[in-house]
């Protein structure tokens, strides 16, 4: 064996989620670093686990996105006349149903400030936790992960952007003056994700809403802006179901729809070095929609 073959570093490589949901810490790889990451198993909700669609998305994003590099700083004057260096701001995204945070994460680590969201239980078991714990943990010019609960059912009139505890909750809590002074991400967004979220009929109809009204309160936010693409990666479990979310995106909610060729994907698969087999994850897709003006 030669001495380059002997001294070569072992590349660990993310487990597909369905042999790992008996762990309930996960030392996940992604890329260069590790996310340490609580999961529960126990059947309260579908939310506090690891699923494909999130470490298929993951990778494809980091593939497709490209880490961001770190932002040239820019001289700014100040009223001193000192000059003073002023970094760009990051791209940012919003997340729905980040369930323990691996997207989320995956995101910051390529420099994209991200709000993190899912239901309350969620949020308390495992997404807060997940988040905090890893955030320091970040290369050097990561981006920042926010967390707040976001409840579908609630329409986008009854949003709130300056809570750092909920953009969306049936039932708001009066919020302390102290906490509003958080600096708090809020539309526009650059990009808009979820995953593992289209598997019971009742919930699609609310999730195009929230997906269509975080595009619309990003158009809103900035004459200038485009609306955010917004990515969907799920498991064809249910095809009458998919299929039936797809054409609600596009004929009742003006998205225009495009799947993520399967070869994009397998690629990026194997240049994250996942070495899966196909089996691990037939059925993964992933739809890209972009709000017609």
């Amino acid at each position: 064996m030669s001495s380059a073959t002997a001294t070569a570093p072992l590349r660990l490589r993310p487990r597909p989620a369905h042999e790992t949901k008996h762990i309930p810490v996960l030392h996940y790889p992604f890329f260069s670093h590790s996310f340490h990451l609580a999961q529960l198993d126990n059947g309260a909700t579908n939310g506090t686990a690891l699923w494909l669609g999130a470490q298929c998305l993951s990778l494809y994003l980091a593939d497709h996105l490209k880490p961001k590099p770190s932002p040239s700083p820019s001289t700014a004057l100040l009223s001193g006349g000192n000059s003073s260096p002023v970094r760009s701001p990051a791209p940012r995204a919003i997340e729905l149903g980040s369930g323990i945070g691996l997207s989320a994460l995956a995101l910051a680590s390529m420099g994209w400030d991200v709000i993190a969201t899912d239901l309350p239980d969620v949020v308390s078991s495992v997404l807060a936790r997940n988040i905090s714990h890893n955030l320091p943990q970040l290369p050097p010019h990561s981006g920042n992960v926010q967390v707040r609960v976001f409840d579908w059912s609630v329409s986008p009139d009854h949003w709130t952007w300056d809570d750092p505890r909920a953009i969306a909750s049936p039932q708001p809590e009066k919020l302390d003056p102290v906490a509003q002074q958080t600096s708090l991400l809020a539309p526009p967004f650059d990009l808009v994700i979820t995953s593992d979220t289209i598997y019971l009929a009742e919930l699609v109809m609310p999730l195009l809403r929230a997906l269509h009204g975080i595009c619309k309160a990003s158009l809103a936010a900035s004459p200038t802006a485009r609306a955010p693409p917004a990515y969907i990666c799920l498991e064809r479990r249910d095809p009458a179901l998919v299929d039936t979310a797809i054409s609600q995106a596009k004929d009742i909610w003006n998205f225009k729809v495009e799947r993520v060729p399967y070869k994009k994907l397998a690629k990026a698969m194997d240049k994250a070095g996942a070495q899966w087999d196909k089996s691990d994850w037939e059925g993964v897709e992933i739809w890209k929609l972009t709000l017609r003006s």
